[in-house]
């Protein structure tokens, strides 16, 4: 579904906005930022898969943690996260293949296909916490350097600026598919997958597909996850927490849509972050996650298409 050109031009200023917007901001305003662009950019990774394929991926987090303990364990070996990132992605793609082939070989949809993903991320869980070698259930740690060759960064303004462009990179790879063959049959076999194999569409071929190029754009993200927080846990990384903050993004912006996962994190991670303040300091800690079900409840029932396909259609008649 291509934007309307009023929303591509309202979106290249908003990037223009966006990129000049760290001279204003606080630093606590800044680090809100950055979170909303690494959601909205593993929203969008998700999206490929989740979104235009139809294929609920419920373990994500997964090839996050895949693509951070990569890099991490390489920069220990003195391999720069420069390089380490893209090794991420490649084994976070290359396990994606793997499971994905597993599911969708054996004819895997909807629930079960939920729960393959979700056994895979918790066997990653379960191995993280228990192999030495990878810090166990403690977890790595990376020393602080303040290099930038490291992808290390004295000033946050440049993890700003990493974020906005890892979550460009990813719009730009799902408008990329959007606009081509690849996107089409993508949607097709979200809407009627045993038409598609009817008509002759080598159906396991696009989804397969689909699972390597979200796998490894989440693999990459690994990597600023670890370099942008200086730790991995296991439970962090590998756990449904982080899978469920990746999903419920597309859903309530607007899943198989360019822009719903970019307005999704705009709006879900700033009520996330203050509810998680508010509760914090109240004592009721993850009671945010309240605040999560609520928003989504309301948006199946009133919004089932999401929030972008709502006000596309509500501008559009205007």
């Amino acid at each position: 579904m291509r934007p309307p050109p009023a929303v591509t031009w309202a979106a290249a200023l908003a990037v223009a906005l966006l990129l000049a917007l760290p001279a204003v901001l606080s630093g606590y305003a800044v680090t809100i930022f950055i979170l909303i662009f690494f959601y909205a950019f593993l929203a969008q990774a998700w999206n490929i898969v989740g979104g235009y394929a139809g294929q609920l991926s419920a373990g994500h987090a997964a090839f996050v943690g895949i693509g951070g303990y990569t890099a991490a364990l390489l920069f220990d070996k003195g391999v720069t996260p420069w390089i380490g990132m893209f090794a991420g992605g490649a084994l976070a793609a290359g396990l994606g293949a793997v499971i994905g082939y597993l599911g969708f070989r054996f004819g895997l949809r909807g629930f079960y296909f939920v729960l393959l993903t979700v056994a895979f991320a918790e066997i990653c869980r379960i191995l993280a916490s228990n192999i030495d070698a990878v810090g166990g259930a403690v977890g790595l740690y990376i020393t602080f350097t303040g290099n930038p060759r490291q992808f290390q960064f004295q000033d946050q303004r440049a993890y700003y600026y990493i974020a906005l462009a890892l979550m460009l990179l990813a719009t730009g790879v799902t408008a990329l598919i959007e606009r081509r063959r690849f996107g089409i049959y993508l949607t097709a076999i979200r809407e009627d997958e045993t038409a598609c194999e009817a008509l002759g569409v080598n159906v396991l071929k696009y989804k397969l597909l689909a699972m390597v190029v979200s796998s490894f754009l989440a693999g990459l993200g690994g990597t600023f996850y670890a370099f942008q927080n200086f730790s991995l846990q296991p439970g962090a990384v590998f756990g449904i927490p982080l899978s469920v903050e990746i999903v419920i993004r597309p859903i309530i912006g607007g899943a198989g849509t360019l822009l719903g996962p970019i307005l999704g994190s705009f709006i879900l991670t700033p009520l996330g972050e203050l509810s998680r303040s508010y509760f914090g300091q109240s004592g009721l800690h993850g009671a945010h996650l309240i605040v999560y079900g609520v928003l989504l409840v309301a948006v199946v029932l009133f919004l089932p298409q999401g929030a972008y396909p709502f006000l596309r259609k509500l501008f559009s008649r205007k």
